[in-house]
């Protein structure tokens, strides 16, 4: 029996003050192989869930915080290798190439981190979200090294570690559209001096490219009428 015990109702609660945040390493070491094995842990924190039995946002603890689970993978189809990663609302689909975990001591590799995004709907035409998985897996490892190639790779056991979590949006390409709407309303004062004003901010980094540039006002004739330019003047 595990010494700690921290799950209660397929949720972890830990005790105030207290923040599980572990290294992949740690992860694969400590947890996940203690797990296939069916050694101690050392603590009960992780919850055992098929993951792929429930859309995310349905998988129990907080929504805003990183949240692990032990899954059991299951086979797409009856006689092949290929993951089932279909919940009932989309699915999850591999990004990226997977990450080595290397045994700091044998320098051998013992685990590999596959990093996933849930798509709504079904393949291949899902809408991608924000919603992010890490799934932790055992290896097993016929060459000497970490250079092993990948076909000499295969998961060890039926288990697997999942860390799921909600990718925080980058509020930086919401502005990137905004300042795509500006527009520039340019007048030829009567000093000859261009006055510009834009209908919403503009940061100095990103201006309109159609108003760089400007150096001079040209009239038709000294002392003419003043002219009003709506829009953005090219050269």
């Amino acid at each position: 029996m595990d010494k700690f015990n921290f799950v209660r109702n397929g949720m972890i609660r830990l005790p105030p003050g207290f923040r599980f945040q572990p290294t992949d390493e740690e992860l694969v070491f400590q947890y996940l192989r203690c797990k296939v094995f069916s050694c101690p842990l050392p603590a009960s924190i992780i919850p055992e869930i098929n993951v792929c039995l429930y859309d995310p946002w349905d998988l129990p603890g907080d929504l805003e915080q990183e949240r692990y689970f032990f899954s059991n993978k299951e086979s797409k189809y009856p006689n092949g290798n290929r993951t089932n990663r279909v919940t009932s609302s989309g699915y999850w689909k591999a990004t990226g190439s997977d990450k080595k975990i290397v045994s700091p001591r044998r320098n051998n590799i013992v685990g590999k981190k596959k990093s996933l995004v849930f798509y709504r709907g079904k393949a291949p035409t899902g809408s991608k979200t924000d919603w992010v998985m890490h799934e932790y897996s055992l290896v097993n490892n016929t060459g000497p090294t970490a250079s092993s190639t990948e076909n000499s790779i295969n998961q060890k056991g039926s288990w697997v570690l999942c860390r799921i979590f909600l990718k925080k949006r980058s509020c930086q390409k919401d502005e990137d559209i905004l300042l795509n709407y500006d527009s520039c309303k340019v007048k030829n004062t009567e000093k000859g001096q261009l006055q510009i004003t834009s209908t919403s901010p503009v940061s100095s980094s990103s201006s309109c490219s159609s108003c760089s540039g400007i150096t001079e006002v040209l009239s038709s004739h000294e002392g003419g009428d003043d002219e009003e330019i709506s829009g953005c003047t090219k050269f």
